[in-house]
Parts: structure tokens; C-alpha cells; sequence
């Protein structure tokens, strides 16, 4: 058995995530169903659903506009995309439809760059911002699928940001704000900042679009971006897509494996292959950039990587079961049972963990990852009061129900990974300074 340890307190080894995953009821894998296809749990779904809608809202509130894109294409799709010819080896094979041939997707770019192109449209709306939790396949080795972080079945946390090309710097940097909060909210701590490059010297040809000109000036975006930010970063050889550098953002696993999590890429090469365009200031067709961003990456990794960080005990906001109310003896069963009601109400993910299933410390034991636990006895009822417990150890003196469920409510709203504290907002990439040196970010349009 695992032992509990809450990210407030965390000095030893991350449990992996494989055993504890499956040990919470989060996910599982069946031979029936197929290697690296896992299928989510109740508790795991509804992680993962909490997970999507947070990132939902905040790509909304950041100007995104949400699409969704099938997870099939044409397989000349991905013949204009690039992908055909640099990435085959990644890819499922065709499956035929009568005359034509289908492939599962193995990227959402190519279909937001046919969105994109589907309309006209004019300087005055750029940067146009496409983000879709999307499918997608990698036709990935048996060999080196594992748990959650290497499946064949990927949902996907994607954008693409079509703006010009003075609007790329403020682009990237707004993404690279997103991350940071994201990661604030979700106790992640960035291991490193990589700038993936092409192989050295050989930046065409094979694994790479043949097109020096192009990789020159979409890194030099990226890395104009990373100096403004003061982030140490280290360039990579070889670890770019092919067809632009990104900058990978890389989380170290329990035994300081480093995985990338979050990625930000400049491509001006398939705005090109796809003939995308919008009209200037001038009246003339302008290429616009194509931005790839992903916050948390591919969802199962994401999920993977939480699970291992934070042991099991998930942020409040984050966690499946956010309050258990514990009534201590058979006569409190009511006043549980309304407490329980009035936690539903105010939105929060309750239990009841009654005295049919053990004694009050063995209850404890049992829902110990569950971040607020709620005794209700003799007195509590007497005073319409509870008395919480933390799960870091922490036992709050009696008061009063409205209050308590406040407290709490008010605290998952906000985000934080602490469980009583007020949240601390992290300072490591002073976004407004940054965004002023590209002239501030905007939620769309130039205006």
C-alpha cells in the first residue's frame, strides 16, 4: 500500500503512477480493448472532465474560439500537411473508403488550417484563435506504451493562433503566461525551458521541411520571446516538429526523467502548403503565421504526471471528492445527509461516509486523499456547526456550516493547491512587462 503524501508536505519519491492510478479507481487497460488505449474510471473521468472544463475556460477568456474537427482525414490531407511524407512512421495505416483513403488523425493542425481557410478574412480580426480538446493517433511501438504517458489514443489540449507576422511575439509570450498559470494552479513546477531545433546543420531533408530561410526566422521569434522572459533555456538539436522549432516545456517524472507537457511552435510552412491568406491593410493577400500552442498537452500525459506529483492528493479544485462528511453515530445520519445537500447545492463534489463503513478513524484512513473531511456528532448538530478536518493533518475548531461550506467553496473557486491558506500568485514570468516589449497581448483583432 502507498502511503499518503500531500504535495504540502512532499520530501520523498513520487509514487508511479501506473499502481496509484489504478489503486484510486482512476483508469485501467483491458488486452480486450487493445496496449495503450486506457479507459477512464468515475472518479479518473471526473478528474479529467474538471481538467478540460478549467482549460476550456480559460482558453475563452484568453479570446479562443472553440471548434471541434473529426478524427478522421483524407489522406491528402496530410500529403499538403507535411505529415504524409515526414511523420508516416507515427501514423496509422489508410483505411479505404471506397475510392478514397482515410487515415486517423495523427495531429488537429491540418484541420484548424482548413477551418481557418473555410472563410475570408481581414487584418482587423488577427489573431484568429482556434483551440479543440481534440483526438488524435499515434501508431506508437507496443514496446514503449505505458499506463497514461505513452498511449495510442491521445486527447489533446491543442490551439493554433493565425495572426501576422508582427503579432507573433505577443503571441507566444501570451501562451507561455497561459502556462505559467496553469501550472500555478495546478502545483506543477517546470523542470526546464527547451528550444527544439532541427538536426544541426541539416535543417532539411528527411525528418525536416527543406527550407532553411523558414527555420531561422521561426526560431529566432521563439528565442527573442525566451530572452524577453529572462528564462534560462537550453537549445535542442533534432527535437523540433518538422515543421518548425517550439519551445518545450519539461516536467521531471518520479525518477527526474524529464517529458515534455506543454509546447509552443512557429510554422510558416503550412500556411504556405495550405494556401491560407487574409486580406491587409493594403487590400492585398497577406500568408498569415501559424502559432501551435498546447497548454497541458496531451490530456492522459497531464493526468499522469498529476497523479505522480501530488501522490494521489490532488489540488482542492482538482480532486474527485473535494468534501466526505463523516457523521459520527447512527443519529447524525440526517444532519449528515443535509449537510451533504447543501455542499451539492453550492457546487462542490461531495460523499457520505456513514458508521455502516467503520469506525471514525478508520473512515478517515480510508478517504484520507479527499482534501476536507466534515464530522458531524452530538454537539455539531446541537450547534449547526461541523468540524473539519484537513487531510494534511489539520483539525479546525467547530463552526458554523454556511460558513465552513463558504470557506471552502470560496478556496476551490480560486485555484490554489493549498487547503486553508489564501492562494499565492506565482511571480516567475512577469507577464505585463513582458507582453509591453510586443506591445501587449490582445484578446483579438487588431482594432
Amino acid at each position: 500500500m502507498w502511503s499518503l503524501v500531500p504535495p504540502e508536505h512532499e520530501e520523498t519519491t513520487m509514487p508511479d503512477h501506473h499502481k496509484l492510478g489504478r489503486e484510486l479507481g482512476l483508469f485501467g487497460t483491458d488486452p480486450l480493448i487493445g496496449a495503450g488505449l486506457p479507459y477512464w474510471l468515475p472518479d479518473g473521468a471526473l478528474l479529467r472532465h474538471t481538467l478540460e472544463e478549467y482549460i476550456r475556460g480559460l482558453e475563452r477568456r484568453a479570446g479562443y474560439q472553440h471548434v471541434y474537427s473529426p478524427v478522421l482525414g483524407k489522406r491528402e490531407l496530410y500529403e499538403i500537411s507535411g505529415h504524409w511524407r515526414h511523420y508516416q512512421q507515427d501514423m496509422f495505416p489508410p483505411m479505404r473508403l471506397g475510392d478514397e483513403e482515410v487515415v486517423l488523425r495523427p495531429s488537429l493542425c491540418p484541420h484548424h488550417a482548413v477551418i481557418f481557410r473555410s472563410r475570408g478574412h481581414s487584418y482587423r480580426e488577427l489573431p484568429v484563435r482556434l483551440a479543440e480538446l481534440g483526438g488524435m493517433y499515434r501508431s506508437e511501438l507496443s514496446g514503449v506504451l505505458g499506463g497514461l504517458t505513452r498511449v495510442r489514443a491521445i486527447q489533446l489540449n491543442d490551439a493554433h493562433i493565425f495572426c501576422a507576422l508582427d503579432q507573433v511575439g505577443e503571441e507566444v509570450t501570451a501562451a507561455l503566461v497561459m502556462i505559467q498559470r496553469v501550472y500555478q494552479d495546478l502545483g506543477i513546477e517546470p523542470a526546464s525551458y527547451r528550444l527544439s531545433l532541427p538536426a544541426s546543420g541539416n535543417p532539411a531533408g528527411g525528418k525536416y521541411v527543406a527550407a532553411p530561410e523558414m527555420w531561422h526566422r521561426a526560431a529566432a521569434f521563439l528565442t527573442d520571446v525566451l530572452d524577453a522572459a529572462g528564462l534560462d533555456y537550453a537549445a535542442s538539436d533534432g527535437e523540433a516538429a518538422f515543421y518548425g522549432p517550439k519551445i518545450d516545456v519539461q516536467v521531471a517524472d518520479h525518477a527526474g526523467r524529464e517529458t515534455t507537457l506543454s509546447t509552443i511552435q512557429v510554422d510558416l510552412y503550412q500556411p504556405a502548403q495550405f494556401g491560407l491568406a487574409y486580406t491587409g491593410p493594403d487590400g492585398a493577400r497577406h500568408q498569415p503565421v501559424m502559432v501551435h500552442r498546447s497548454v497541458l498537452g496531451s490530456i492522459e500525459r497531464a493526468v499522469a504526471y498529476l497523479i505522480e506529483r501530488h501522490g494521489g492528493a490532488f489540488p482542492p479544485w482538482l480532486a474527485p471528492t473535494q468534501l466526505l462528511v463523516l457523521p459520527i453515530a447512527q443519529p447524525d445520519q440526517d444532519a449528515a445527509a443535509q449537510l451533504a445537500a447543501l455542499a451539492d447545492d453550492a457546487g462542490l463534489r461531495v460523499r457520505v461516509a456513514g458508521p455502516d463503513r467503520g469506525s471514525l478513524a478508520a473512515r478517515v484512513r480510508a478517504d484520507r486523499l479527499v482534501p476536507y473531511q466534515a464530522v458531524i456528532g452530538e454537539a455539531e448538530r446541537a450547534a449547526d456547526a461541523v468540524a473539519l478536518r484537513l487531510r494534511d493533518g489539520r483539525r479546525l475548531a467547530p463552526q458554523p456550516v454556511g460558513e465552513a461550506l463558504g470557506r471552502i467553496k470560496h478556496l476551490i473557486e480560486q485555484r490554489g493547491v493549498g487547503l486553508w491558506e489564501k492562494p499565492i500568485l506565482a511571480e516567475s514570468i512577469p507577464a505585463e512587462s513582458i507582453l509591453a516589449e510586443f506591445g501587449g497581448a490582445q484578446r483579438g483583432g487588431h482594432g
